[in-house]
């Protein structure tokens, strides 16, 4: 295909942690990707698996950050646990809430009544993060878990990005919950399709791009939902997942960051590359340089890297999955594979 990766698109939706920033700060080329995006005239949507903060705030903190964001183009996986429930309970039902008031705010909004208590008899609960959960919290629902409550869980992702590193996330509270009461949580969140569904919708896209740093979450929410997929490296992924990824989790791009978006689409692709050849034997991956490789004296070492890393997806994915020997043939295959971290 011809253009950039954004020309095969209608609309954008953007992870946030680790995609679009990381704590405080941006990711490397966040702002000026984004902006051409909007340049552009294609749609973005911000799509966060994080149910502690209404979309009014996570849209203020993008304003923050220097980007421009509305709350309509926000969508959180509070919304879409809140909105799961409405679907199959009657107006004005109790839903105990474990979560932040954020989360209870969706509640009420979609014409449920929060609660804290099993003692207030919910039928439902719901359960996003909030760094303020405790065993009280969880004690209440699963008291109302036991008694046949539905259980949607905003999200599962057991860890959550930080500038610290990653700490437990919503998915290590439900894993505690899930043991406790030997049930399983409806998820609205990614990679359930509930919250990227509402996103598309949202921006009335036929040919949206999902584009996040989790293979798990991000990438594996757009296979579910059959969606194309760019996969970014600023953020919980390395390419060694990306190599290893099973079947479920593969995206069909790969890039250092959001400007992959404007990258002619060849080089965003996963496919065979003309830098790079690639031999299966017996079990591993043997990397040699091309000829356009071997040739070029000018070539990036990061974008060679990545070349070589979309060629080795493409020699391994068809055969099977999970970690395979790379072995490098030659120098410059030498300096990829350490530049990847896959030697």
């Amino acid at each position: 295909m011809t253009g950039t990766l954004l020309d095969h698109h209608d609309a954008v939706l953007l992870d946030l942690d680790g995609t679009v920033y990381r704590g405080g700060q941006l990711a490397p080329g966040a702002d000026e990707a984004i902006a051409e995006v909007r340049r552009r005239g294609v749609s973005a949507r911000y799509v966060t698996n994080n149910a502690s903060k209404p979309a009014h705030s996570v849209a203020e903190h993008l304003n923050a950050l220097g980007l421009s964001a509305t709350a309509d183009e926000v969508s959180t996986s509070s919304q879409a646990g809140a909105a799961l429930l409405a679907e199959q309970l009657p107006a004005g039902a109790k839903v105990l809430v474990v979560g932040s008031e954020a989360l209870a705010d969706e509640v009420g909004k979609v014409g449920l009544t929060p609660v804290r208590e099993h003692t207030d008899e919910p039928i439902a609960v719901v359960q996003g993060h909030s760094p303020d959960t405790g065993w009280w919290n969880l004690a209440e629902a699963c008291l109302a878990i036991r008694d046949g409550a539905v259980w949607v869980a905003c999200n599962a992702d057991a860890t959550l990005p930080t500038e610290r590193g990653e700490l437990p996330g919503n998915g290590s509270m439900v894993a505690a919950l899930r043991a406790a009461t030997k049930q399983e949580p409806q998820v609205a969140g990614k990679p359930e399709r509930p919250l990227l569904n509402r996103a598309v919708a949202s921006a009335q896209a036929s040919r949206p791009l999902m584009v996040g740093d989790r293979l798990d979450t991000d990438i594996g929410g757009a296979v579910r939902a059959g969606m194309s997929s760019l996969m970014v490296l600023t953020g919980v992924g390395t390419p060694a997942d990306v190599l290893f990824a099973p079947v479920e989790e593969r995206p069909d791009h790969v890039a250092d960051d959001l400007r992959g978006l404007h990258l002619p689409y060849s080089s965003t692709v996963i496919g065979e590359q003309s830098a790079w050849k690639v031999r299966v034997d017996e079990g591993s991956l043997e990397l040699s340089a091309g000829t356009a490789q071997s040739q070029s004296d000018a070539t990036d070492a990061r974008a060679a890297a990545l070349g070589a890393l979309r060629a080795l997806c493409a020699a391994w994915w068809p055969l099977g999955s999970g970690p395979v020997e790379v072995r490098a043939e030659d120098s410059a295959s030498g300096n990829a594979l350490r530049e990847l971290g896959l030697v």
